[in-house]
């Protein structure tokens, strides 16, 4: 599919959609509890739907209806899949059930699709390899057979928090206490505190014995509950990006006090001289201002790399992005995606190992292509937007993954004139 834009839109407001880094760890806990959990506020995309069909191949019962997820939970017990449990092309859905698959004590293979199967899993094969559960991994996926036993797992804190999230949803069902030892540089430590917080919700404790180590109980019991998903500000920066830029857009949906990391855009975006103003209900209006740019870092939100890249060409000085090479290993190598693609918008930008440097451009149009990449065509979108300039980008389906809502949000929230073909 190809969505044309015009690079005409008039402004309006938007509600964030819900949290898909809450809803999967909501699933995953509810499918873990004994009874019945609801979560409100759920949307579909693939990635979620990925991690509901994965709870079903083990055993949990899931059913939707509309934007409720009623979830009847296996009370910890898990089944064996009867087959490979497919993960789409969700990184999270792959690293946060292969720890519960090493629960089952016989063999469960976890296959996807594009760049998924290739994804590192290194920190799980050595860890595995420790407690004695098979790993493998091949161009299919990956398979796992054993049981996993408590003790004591060192983790390196530098390659993604996924494997930590993954760790601690699985360890409270072990028969002993168990203790996560992150070696620094502990990166995205906000992930891992959202996933902290969706197994307090559901009766289970994890708790920091200092920064780095964490130590979970023995033999705790997830608990159901009637849970509802904040709004998702990763997805919201791409239009926190396009009203710091020109202006006419308000955002709702928003927790204030929110643990996502990538609530971080509201600061970065204020530092770079967005005028971000309180509107009513909660809602916040963004002014058009001069933007300055300047430094960010993202350690611990590596979602706001593409958004963040688009915002550095509208900066006055640029804008340098850090600790930026996990974005390497997405579903595209996100930091090539967005110099191929902004360059075909006549944007510099450039990059040294983990450092980004983008610089205040005059873009024009462009036959762009999303790389397989919600992220990156979404940003290439709010580029094209922000800079009042047409654009074609071809794979634009792949918002299925995260937003499906996306495109049509466009048009029916800023009057953006998007034609999909």
């Amino acid at each position: 599919m190809r969505a044309e834009l015009t690079g005409a839109w008039r402004g309006g407001r938007i509600t964030a959609p819900p949290s898909k880094s809450m809803a999967h760890r909501a699933l995953i806990c509810a499918a873990l509890a004994q009874g019945e959990s609801r979560i409100e506020n759920i949307a579909h995309s693939k990635d979620i739907d990925a991690t509901a069909g994965a709870l079903r191949a083990f055993g949990a019962q899931i059913d939707f209806q509309g934007n409720t997820a009623l979830v009847q939970g296996t009370g910890g017990r898990l089944c064996t899949p009867g087959g490979p449990v497919w993960c789409c092309e969700s990184g999270s859905t792959l690293r946060f059930l292969i720890p519960l698959g090493a629960l089952c004590g016989a063999p469960v293979r976890f296959c996807g699709e594009g760049r998924l199967p290739q994804r590192p899993q290194t920190v799980y094969a050595q860890l595995f390899c420790e407690k004695g559960v098979a790993f493998s991994q091949n161009d299919t996926g990956v398979c796992v057979n054993g049981r996993l036993s408590a003790g004591r797992f060192c983790v390196d804190g530098g390659v993604s928090s996924q494997f930590i999230s993954g760790l601690l949803l699985a360890l409270p069902l072990l028969g002993g206490a168990s203790t996560i030892c992150v070696r620094p540089p502990f990166e995205s430590r906000s992930y891992v505190q959202l996933t902290r917080s969706a197994l307090a919700a559901f009766g289970v404790q994890a708790v920091w014995q200092d920064e780095n180590t964490l130590f979970v109980e023995e033999k705790q019991k997830y608990t159901n509950c009637n849970y509802t998903v904040e709004g998702d500000a990763s997805q919201a920066a791409f239009f926190g990006v396009l009203g710091a830029v020109r202006g006419g857009v308000q955002l709702a949906g928003l927790r204030p006090g929110s643990a996502q990391g990538d609530m971080a855009f509201l600061p970065l975006l204020r530092q770079a001289g967005a005028a971000i103003v309180q509107a009513p209900c909660g809602a916040l209006r963004f002014e058009q201002a001069g933007l300055c740019g300047g430094e960010a870092s993202l350690a611990d939100c590596p979602d706001l790399g593409p958004i963040l890249m688009v915002l550095g060409l509208f900066c006055e000085n640029g804008l340098v992005l850090r600790h930026a090479q996990r974005l390497r290993l997405k579903e595209s190598d996100r930091i090539a995606a967005m110099e191929e693609e902004i360059r075909k918008m006549g944007g510099r930008i450039e990059s040294d190992g983990g450092t980004v440097r983008v610089f205040k451009s005059a873009l024009h149009g462009a036959a762009l292509c999303a790389h397989n990449d919600h992220r990156v065509a979404m940003a290439m979108a709010v580029a094209a937007l922000a800079a009042g300039v047409p654009a074609s980008i071809d794979g634009a389906e792949c918002v299925e993954k995260s937003w499906p809502e996306f495109w049509q949000v466009l048009q029916t929230c800023l009057g953006a004139e998007v034609t999909l073909l």
